[in-house]
């Protein structure tokens, strides 16, 4: 598949040495080297990109005000953040933002390929399912536990028929494979894989980070459904 990726990066030698990647792999790639550069881009035709590497560290806007405001232009613009930070906080920042990976520098070339390869493939699988689940009746759930009922066409979580709200992309995703399966223990890179859909490369806090806001908007509603097996993963019980 060819893409058209926007590359939001300051650094001209690491620009170009993934441009050389990316036209080996078939794809385009325009880059913006600050981030008011990088949303005058964006902005002036969304519909040509269909994905961003954005650099967290920019000149004139950071990467999380503009990670905030392509996705106010399109929610569905896939983001990978490239930083050279690793801290909890601030990689929960970037998916609060709007991200959808994170990859920490200096990273190889061939796993940032690798990883817009694999949440393409994520993508056009859930649009797939969205679409064939669209079909079927609006009230059917796919999963309904003690306390839980999830939807995947309509992308609803409801704990006690009460709706939790602002559930990210991803965070839904990772509710939604481990309540599939209730009691069972997933580790990190079971839920790596499963849900971003790559090996396991060591991005232990992108399952972490994810974990901890998902439990709190669960929380808000009264639900505390998801817990930590220490030294092994996490696992879904509300009983």
């Amino acid at each position: 598949m060819k893409l058209k990726i926007l590359m939001v990066e300051d650094d001209q030698s690491v620009a170009e040495m993934m441009g050389m990647f990316f036209e080996k792999e078939g794809w385009f790639m325009d880059v913006a080297t600050d981030g008011e550069q990088a949303v005058k881009m964006f902005a002036e035709n969304p519909d040509q990109y269909d994905l961003i590497t954005l650099d967290l560290n920019l000149p004139k806007k950071d990467g999380i005000e503009v990670a905030k405001e392509v996705c106010a232009i399109s929610p569905s613009i896939p983001i990978i953040m490239l930083t050279a930070r690793s801290s909890e906080e601030e990689q929960i920042q970037g998916f609060n933002a709007g991200a959808d990976d994170y990859v920490s520098k200096p990273f190889s070339p061939l796993a940032l390929i690798a990883r817009i390869k694999a949440l393409q493939r994520r993508i056009r699988i859930d649009d797939k399912q969205e679409q064939a689940k669209a079909a079927e009746s609006g009230e059917k759930f796919d999963v309904v536990t003690n306390h839980i009922k999830i939807s995947t066409s309509r992308r609803e979580v409801l704990y006690d028929n009460k709706h939790v709200q602002n559930i990210t992309p991803k965070e839904f995703d990772l509710l939604y494979t481990m309540a599939q399966k209730p009691k069972q223990v997933f580790s990190r890179e079971q839920l790596l894989e499963s849900v971003w859909g790559y090996n396991y490369y060591g991005e232990d806090r992108t399952v972490d980070a994810h974990i901890k806001k998902l439990r709190q908007k669960l929380e808000k509603v009264g639900a505390n459904v998801i817990q930590t097996v220490w030294g092994v993963g996490y696992k879904f019980d509300d009983s």
